[in-house]
């Protein structure tokens, strides 16, 4: 059987250990490769990097589907084969004797020759493979080259939800083993919660001694066992890592170890004896440009961003990263889930027939990518769990693996989400549940399980949601009623959100506009379009207002204010002697005073409560804010970052009396306004319709958009049916409806003089059996395209939706046009600004100020609704000669329904009667 379509995971590799670096000699063997794709001509590559990336072939992204027919083991004919050479020179002190060649990353299946010899050939593509090279290295030049297979029977255990993309994408070196060098070693760390005290185990193949000068060992046994009297602990949120050194006389090996004890108590997940709550993010490696091939860079840059959004814990779905990422964990505090190498997910459009995860003949791949997985990762103090992998069904060679991890480590738990009766696994496990779901399980209320004997083990089992809240487009909605649930039921410990980075390619138009490609945009037959765009950050690392709200959901520390301002710390092991409490009183959105309150360090779980500043009272509507704010520099935020914030609104709105005044019907043209004093508009009229995001379109949830379509709200007509002046004003009676379909929504609109304003008064009343929710009522007005910036006063600075407003915080903020739009990759409905109390839009020849009665959500932009639902990039968004505004009463909330439950009832925006005011009034020029 070729190696391609072979069931064994590889050959004439060495064994798996622990990843480490240290002063043995190495070579560094990235850099410029010679390369030639299926015998093609030769050029040059970059190492690491995917061949399609850099000019070879072409990306697909499928989700779930094999680009390739289910026949396993077999593989198409149409292979696409990469052969990669590079030669190097030892350096003049290379000790000689034994050297190990590491490869950290090869996709999906390789072979490699040294100096015409060969190695061996290697699966497991973000598993690391290392072979023995020593006895054919030569003084001189050496030769080194690899043939990469884009497809083998291992591409069936790796079917990821990612693009298909190949080559050495990892680091590859040459790696001194010095007579007595220290192959692997397993550090055990215990923490006893009760006296403070810890204890340190160090597993070594080879005689060694260790030295933790900070803890008084110096040249001691590893073994041990080592008590120390008192330790700091390690955990996420004090990351406290002790620095060693573990050597031989042939090498020495810089440790970090963190003391911390992961145990499942009385039903909960534990921490150093303490339950925590994880909350997390699903991590893909991503760059824009280099694919998997993340840099330094962008692991440090994801670390701290995931810091400095609350976040506390990292799924590395669906494979082991870069084992440096890793260590950023350890350093700056994340949980991490260390997930195996695995999903055969494409085997459910085949009903699970010839799953390799039943399949006794992918046993051995199976173990070995887990043995891989452990024996890289052992020694970090952040991985809490082991994962065996990502929906990869059920079947025996799962319960292999986990009794194998088991045995191996039997210090973490072990986690599995594709099998709901949780046999095999120490943690009960779902995607995408629903709040009504996750409530149920929080009571124990759950389903009995298929296999009635497990029923009981499940039920002693702590609860994650190891993917929920799928962050696509605009969104997710529903956040806070997942935080609420795990903060009301210890048995929900958190979850991890899908996922952290949109998988966008950049890329350019012919005139040079950047844009981020998705499925479908390289020609693939089969693929999943923009369900690859999915996460918190967008392609090139910009926080999308999704984390922004998940950051305010989730933070650790609350802040309520009534007549007291009450504080909760929510920190599991913390106090807050990091952190000020300042305070901000702002009258009509600007600020009139500042202070800090004093306040005494607040212990983990606990909540305090503080006075209010003396404020002198307001004549118009004002609001405290206060914000907890790093006291002092961390690694991941500077001194003054915000972790949290609340407000109280002190003062409320009072609208001044204003002298009446007479309609001018010059002012219109039909039933329409025409002009606002010397500014040219068009509108305003009743407007239903919002371009859908991925959320209404829902590719796994509850579809609102195809509904929405087939109901034909994207193509309203409006018939009037009456216009009249009277002594007051002027009123318009119209029927709004789609065509083909007898409902309809009969609208009213009374337009009176208000001094120098217009006021207008819409009453709607629908017309007919209404069965959807409406996208968005309101009204859409045009104005001229000279309008270019935006002020306001209202919840901001970012977009904000009915389900998705906890980061907004009433105030007054200032942005152009181009500002106020959120750039989904996919362009959709957007840049929704909620609770405005008055709005000014301004330009060189005039503006608009639009004031609500109390308030109206705003949006604006130089396009229309439409041109936003039928553009697929945003580089098909071409500003028209006019700016498109929304005044609205209220948009259907947003949901999660790209993947998991739809809007939430009190979220949703029915058909029915509703009435509202807004006041316009001219700015001069």
């Amino acid at each position: 059987m070729s190696t391609l379509t072979s069931y064994e995971p590889g050959a004439g590799r060495r064994a798996p250990r622990a990843y480490t670096t240290s002063n043995a000699a190495h070579v560094d063997l990235n850099g410029t490769w010679r390369f030639r794709l299926d015998g093609g001509p030769e050029t040059s590559i970059e190492v690491p990097g995917h061949w399609q990336l850099q000019g070879h072939g072409a990306p697909a992204y499928t989700n779930v589907r094999y680009p390739f027919p289910v026949d396993p083991p077999h593989v198409p004919d149409e292979n696409p084969t990469g052969e990669y050479r590079r030669s190097f020179e030892l350096p003049a002190d290379w000790p000689g004797g034994a050297a190990v060649l590491r490869f950290l990353g090869v996709d999906s299946a390789f072979t490699a020759w040294l100096n015409d010899t060969e190695l061996g050939w290697s699966t497991g593509s973000r598993l690391p493979t290392e072979f023995d090279v020593g006895e054919l290295l030569r003084p001189t030049v050496n030769t080194l080259t690899v043939r990469v297979h884009q497809w083998s029977s291992a591409s069936y255990l790796e079917d990821q939800d990612m693009w298909w993309l190949s080559g050495i994408f990892r680091d590859v070196a040459l790696i001194a083993r010095p007579a007595g060098a220290i192959d692997d070693f397993f550090v055990h760390t215990d923490y006893d919660e009760a006296s403070g005290a810890g204890s340190l185990r160090i597993d070594t193949d080879v005689p060694a001694r260790l030295s933790v000068p900070e803890l008084g060992l110096i040249d001691v046994p590893p073994a041990g066992p080592h008590r120390i009297a008192h330790v700091e602990p390690w955990s996420a949120e004090e990351p406290r890592l002790y620095d060693g050194v573990l050597h031989t006389d042939g090498e020495r090996i810089a440790l970090r170890i963190g003391f911390r004890t992961v145990q499942i108590r009385d039903g909960l997940l534990t921490v150093n004896g303490r339950p925590i709550q994880f909350r997390g993010v699903n991590r893909h490696e991503w760059n824009p440009d280099r694919g998997r091939a993340v840099t330094a860079e962008d692991m440090l840059t994801d670390v701290r961003l995931m810091k400095q959004h609350n976040i506390n814990a990292v799924r590395t779905s669906h494979y082991p990263p870069h084992p440096d990422f890793l260590a950023l964990c350890d350093e700056y505090g994340l949980y991490v889930i260390c997930e195996c190498d695995f999903e055969t997910h494409g085997f459910t459009v085949v009903d699970w027939r010839r799953n390799p995860t039943d399949d006794p003949r992918w046993r051995p791949a199976l173990l070995d990518r887990m043995q891989r997985t452990v024996e890289r990762d052992k020694n970090h103090p952040s991985i809490v769990m082991w994962s065996l992998g990502n929906e990869g069904g059920t079947g025996q060679n799962l319960a292999a693996m986990s009794a194998w991890v088991h045995d191996r480590d039997p210090s973490r738990p072990v986690h599995y989400e594709g099998d709901h009766d949780s046999g095999q696994v120490d943690v009960y496990s779902r995607m995408y549940a629903a709040h009504a779901e996750v409530e149920a399980i929080g009571r124990y209320e759950e389903p009995t399980t298929t296999d009635p004997a497990l029923d009981a083990h499940r039920r002693g089992l702590p609860f994650i949601l190891q993917e929920y809240a799928h962050a696509m487009g605009n969104g997710p909605g529903g956040l806070l009623e997942y935080q609420q649930l795990f903060e009301t039921y210890p048995r929900c410990q958190g979850g991890f959100v899908w996922e952290w980075i949109d998988h966008g390619i950049r890329q350019r138009t012919a005139d040079g506009r950047e844009y981020f490609a998705y499925g479908g945009d390289f020609g693939e037959p089969l693929h999943d379009g923009n369900f690859v765009m999915d996460g918190l950050l967008f392609a090139d690392r910009t926080p999308s207002p999704g984390l922004l709200e998940y950051k305010a959901v989730i933070a650790p520390i609350r802040i309520d204010i009534d007549d007291a301002i009450t504080v909760v710390n929510r920190r599991d092991f913390a106090d807050t002697v990091d952190v000020r409490f300042v305070w901000s009183y702002e009258v009509e959105g600007a600020t009139v005073a500042e202070g800090e309150l004093d306040v005494a360090p607040i212990a983990p779980g606990k909540t305090i409560q503080l006075a209010r500043p003396q404020l002198s009272p307001a004549d118009a509507e004002s609001w405290l804010t206060v914000r907890a704010v790093l006291a002092r520099d961390r690694p991941w935020a500077p001194a003054g970052h915000e972790i949290a914030f609340g407000q109280g609104q002190l003062t409320p709105a009072s609208l001044p009396p204003v002298p009446a005044g007479r309609l001018d019907p010059a002012l219109f043209d039909g039933p329409e306004l025409t002009r606002l004093g010397a500014l040219a508009v068009r509108g305003p009229r009743l407007d239903l319709w919002r371009a859908p995001t991925d959320n209404d379109t829902a590719v796994y949830g509850p579809s609102m958009a195809t509904p929405w379509r087939e109901l034909g709200l994207h193509r309203l007509t409006h018939r009037v049916i009456e216009q009249q002046w009277t002594d007051d004003g002027f009123v318009v009676r119209s029927r709004v409806a789609p065509a083909a379909t007898d409902v309809g929504l009969l609208t009213t609109y009374r337009w009176t003089a208000d001094g120098a304003a217009l006021v207008l008064t819409v009453e709607v009343e629908p017309d007919g059996d209404w069965t959807v929710p409406l996208p968005r009522l309101g009204l859409r007005m045009m104005l001229p395209a000279s309008v270019a910036d935006v002020e306001w006063f209202g919840a901001g600075p970012g977009e904000s939706y009915v389900d998705s407003a906890q980061a907004a915080r009433i105030g007054r903020f200032r942005r152009t046009v181009e500002d106020l739009q959120t750039p989904y990759a996919f362009p959709q409905e957007n840049g929704n600004r909620r609770l405005v109390r008055w709005a000014e839009l301004s330009g060189p020849d005039g503006g608009i100020r639009i004031e609500g009665d109390p308030t109206f959500e705003l949006t604006v932009r130089r396009w229309t609704t439409e041109d936003l639902d039928a553009a697929r990039h945003t580089t098909d968004l071409v500003p028209r000669d006019e700016v498109y505004v929304n005044i609205d009463l209220a948009q259907n909330g947003i949901g999660t329904a790209s993947c998991g439950p739809g809007v939430l009832p009190q979220y949703e925006l029915p058909a029915a009667p509703a009435t509202w005011t807004v006041r316009l009034r001219s700015l001069d020029a």
